[in-house]
């Protein structure tokens, strides 16, 4: 009897990680795509050439070559396929209610994600908060703190960081930022149960905005939350509102941003996600008050080796239990095909 086929979509960059997904050749027959587009890729598919398949290790990069997976790229797919197993926190790229539509199971990658991201957002909050970037861009100009030296900063110590999106990762942001001192206020779609909130206070979504010194956005990009915040909510703010966003880029909208970055009601910026990556809007690029990465939340060999092996242990789980160990939250409840 023929082993039942996995495919890869990208790369497992890190040895731990491969060694236990080559190992899975014993169970099943390990392949990769020898499309390099979208249309080649699809035309493929619906040739047979992925027939078999019951699981995919799907990466972020691998939207290169598929782009995202839509009702058009499922309904390609071989009806063998019952898995995907995706190596990100985020989701975005990935059409859940089709998978469903079509019978398959779709696992992400949270919790592992949540310590690097976390670091990021800090690192960001008080960066903004400080004004840093603007002396250290006039350092490497070789102008000191600047021929005008930057506004003075502030310290985090008694401001109100609003966390919109209090799960893993909001959480740990909380924690970290408790120790410089922060009062944490939070806005979810539901209230955390008390020993969840570790102090933090839960407020409606209108009062997060007008409360918050310091505003980190960490939710889940979907149709819902897509420019959650835009003209309308940076009226809201405080003057002077700093804002980190660590989420996804679109959950904001970066005209509107840059609109109150000019007119002063957002004092300063940390990001490490973008509407259009790997654009950046120029508005942002050219202010010095806009601390920017260029998406780099999980990238430290820790969290992506962490994350490589969370992929792999759904995979296995799919392979051997025909279940995943961290389906995404829209499929509780749906039934496994046994």
């Amino acid at each position: 009897m023929a082993k039942p086929k996995v495919l890869l979509l990208g790369s497992i960059d890190h040895e731990p990680a491969r060694k236990e997904y080559e190992a899975l050749s014993e169970h099943a027959e390990l392949i990769e795509p020898k499309s390099k587009n979208r249309a080649d890729f699809i035309k493929k598919a619906k040739s047979g050439a992925l027939d078999g398949t019951v699981a995919i290790y799907r990466t972020f990069g691998s939207a290169s070559i598929t782009g995202g997976v839509d009702e058009e790229l499922v309904s390609a797919l071989p009806k063998s396929l019952k898995f995907i197993c995706h190596n990100g926190a985020g989701y975005d790229q990935i059409d859940v209610p089709a998978c469903t539509k079509h019978k398959i199971h779709v696992s992400n990658v949270p919790g592992a994600v949540d310590n690097a991201t976390a670091d990021n957002a800090v690192f960001l909050i008080i960066g903004a908060l400080r004004n840093f970037n603007a002396s250290i861009l006039n350092l490497r100009k070789g102008q000191w703190r600047g021929n005008t030296p930057p506004p003075l900063g502030h310290d985090p110590e008694g401001k109100v960081l609003g966390i919109l999106g209090m799960g893993g990762i909001g959480k740990n942001i909380a924690r970290k930022m408790q120790a410089f001192g922060m009062k944490i206020i939070y806005h979810n779609r539901r209230k955390l149960e008390p020993e969840e909130e570790g102090g933090a206070s839960y407020v409606g979504f209108e009062e997060l905005l007008k409360q918050s010194d310091v505003l980190s956005l960490n939710l889940p990009l979907n149709p819902q939350t897509r420019h959650i915040i835009s003209h309308k909510q940076f009226d809201q703010m405080k003057a002077g509102i700093v804002i980190v966003n660590t989420a996804r880029g679109a959950v904001m909208d970066e005209s509107a941003l840059v609109a109150a970055l000019d007119k002063g009601t957002v004092s300063s910026v940390g990001l490490d996600v973008y509407e259009n990556e790997p654009e950046v809007h120029p508005g942002l690029v050219k202010n010095e008050k806009v601390l920017l990465l260029p998406h780099m939340g999980t990238y430290t060999v820790e969290t992506q080796t962490a994350m490589e092996k969370v992929v792999v242990a759904n995979i296995k789980s799919a392979l051997m239990e025909k279940r995943l160990v961290t389906r995404v939250p829209e499929q509780n409840g749906i039934a496994y095909d046994d």
